[in-house]
């Protein structure tokens, strides 16, 4: 935690509000999210028990398992889901741009430009909380090994045509999620929490309502008053006024309400199992059809607060400017949503259980490229963050005061001016260290040079930078590209755009230190359990 939100949070306990983080929106948000409000069964990790889904807030749609143990309306809950959310994802998988690409020869290892498509937009999918997305990706990695009739018409208990696509589409989404900066799938807590600072717990954080308490209290009423009433709060039946913002469950819900609803559906499942005639059926039909519309009442009872808590904080965030590089990694967003449809439509297998040994350490390096790049362009879009790197030493704000022309002693001499500039911080300068500025969006390189006098009757201090590019290639220097006395200019100690690691080998070249060289046959051996012997048997 930096010092900054430490401030933040303090101050927060002192007025009794959440404070700002951020001056601007550090994600991408669409005209038409996918709010997905999911809750699960207590005790049983993975086993859904119901769903609201939607884009619009006024209209969600309703999925519910009256009886979580039975396998046949599982599936059914995740047919109904897939045909809620592929409509949404394919909707965007058709509408393309050209874009280039470089890609890379096999033959002479050249990079030449290819013209390919692009998707114009992305499905973006919202869900409540930090336990949301995870429970996307295990819904995702227990759906798209699924075999369905028509992929084997032999298999027990097949799943529905769509199950294992939808499967592979949350995969795709849950691993996305992992990359920071990422818009595809994105827990409204986690969005808040960025932009605002509470005055409780990060833990307390993930419960959506007592957030929302904290940023946009009711009148008369302090956040932590706010957030105690929402994590408390119970009406006359004992339950909670702003039930968990999803998947799990309240206990006292789950045994006085949904667990009693739950035993008579059985009961009128039983019943019409049972029934000897066809009156006796059309009764036990109504009495079974009554139970699950309880059962159905009761979910819908429990997910609607959340439902509206997170458009609510989707409200709040659009009240704030789209930072300028959030677009960036939307983009970014929009060409790993367009090599995932065409992974899908080539007919590519779905994603293995594992990775080899290459593809993670991939994944592990771009993941720290992000998060180094995803740091770096949130503080040079917003002064908010930017004071926190400054407080931290690693960038200062400094008014340039003196301009020295120099050259580059060689042939064909080129510019380095030295720029003297002041500044009243103290960011941490070594000989030679290299600085950062922003020019025209890009980054320009100074080293710093040295210190001119000792902090003056102010704090000021005198720095003297030398520039290192982005001036042209002329004898003198482009159009400004050199700072001018009077000049305001924030410096940052670390790069703007990061560079990638070193080239890892090809998965077939995988040494066998680690785990290689990786293949199906090797995975396979490996997902299966030791062969059964003599000693096994009594």
């Amino acid at each position: 935690m930096s010092l900054i939100t430490t401030l933040a949070r303090l101050e927060a306990v002192d007025t009794g509000r959440a404070q700002p983080l951020a001056t601007v929106r550090h994600r991408h948000l669409t005209d038409r999210p996918l709010v997905l409000v999911p809750l699960t069964t207590a005790g049983e990790a993975g086993a859904p028990l119901g769903a609201l889904v939607g884009t619009d807030r006024e209209a969600p749609r309703l999925l519910a398992v009256a009886q979580p143990r039975d396998r046949d309306l599982r599936f059914a809950f995740l047919a109904e889901l897939a045909e809620a959310v592929l409509p949404h994802i394919e909707a965007y998988a058709d509408v393309v741009e050209p874009a280039e690409r470089n890609e890379t020869d096999p033959a002479t290892g050249k990079k030449t430009k290819v013209e390919v498509e692009l998707c114009t937009d992305a499905g973006q999918l919202i869900v409540p909380s930090r336990a949301g997305v995870e429970f996307v990706r295990l819904l995702g990695r227990s759906m798209r090994f699924r075999r369905t009739a028509e992929d084997d018409p032999d298999t027990p208990y097949p799943a529905p045509a769509r199950v294992p696509l939808l499967g592979r589409w949350l995969t795709h989404y849950g691993e996305r999620a992992r990359v920071p900066g990422s818009s595809l799938l994105l827990a409204a807590t986690d969005l808040l929490n960025r932009h605002w600072a509470t005055g409780q717990s990060s833990l307390e954080d993930q419960h959506l309502g007592a957030l929302l308490s904290w940023i946009d209290p009711p009148a008369g009423s302090s956040g932590a008053e706010a957030a105690l009433r929402a994590e408390l709060a119970r009406d006359s039946e004992g339950q909670l006024l702003c039930p968990p913002a999803g998947p799990a469950t309240d206990p006292d819900f789950d045994n006085r309400l949904l667990a009693p609803a739950i035993e008579r559906y059985d009961r009128a499942r039983t019943a019409l199992a049972s029934a000897e005639d066809g009156l006796a059926a059309d009764a036990r039909l109504g009495e079974l059809s009554g139970a699950e519309r309880e059962i159905r009442s009761l979910l819908a009872r429990v997910m609607l607060p959340t439902w509206d808590a997170v458009w609510r904080g989707l409200d709040l965030l659009r009240e704030l400017p789209e930072g300028s590089r959030a677009e960036d990694r939307w983009t970014r967003d929009r060409w790993s949503f367009t090599a995932h449809r065409d992974r899908v439509r080539s007919g590519e297998p779905p994603q293995p259980r594992r990775d080899d040994a290459v593809t993670a350490a991939q994944k592990l390096a771009s993941r720290e490229t992000a998060q180094a790049q995803l740091e770096a362009q949130e503080a040079l879009d917003d002064p908010l963050v930017l004071a926190g790197r400054r407080l931290a030493g690693e960038a200062f704000l400094a008014t340039v005061t003196d301009v020295e022309m120099t050259y580059t002693e060689s042939k064909r001499p080129s510019p380095r001016p030295l720029v003297t500039v002041r500044t009243d911080e103290r960011p941490h300068l070594g000989e030679r260290t290299k600085v950062y500025r922003s020019l025209e969006g890009k980054p320009q390189t100074a080293e710093f040079v040295r210190a001119e006098d000792e902090p003056d009757q102010d704090g000021d201090v005198l720095l003297v930078l030398r520039i290192l590019d982005r001036m042209g290639r002329g004898k003198e220097p482009a159009p400004g590209s050199v700072p001018e006395p009077g000049d305001r200019i924030a410096w940052t100690l670390f790069e703007h755009d990061q560079r990638g690691g070193p080239k890892l080998p090809d998965p077939e070249e995988t040494p066998w230190t680690h785990g290689g060289p990786p293949g199906a046959d090797a995975a396979t051996r490996a997902e299966q359990p030791d062969p059964v012997t003599p000693e096994d048997l009594l």
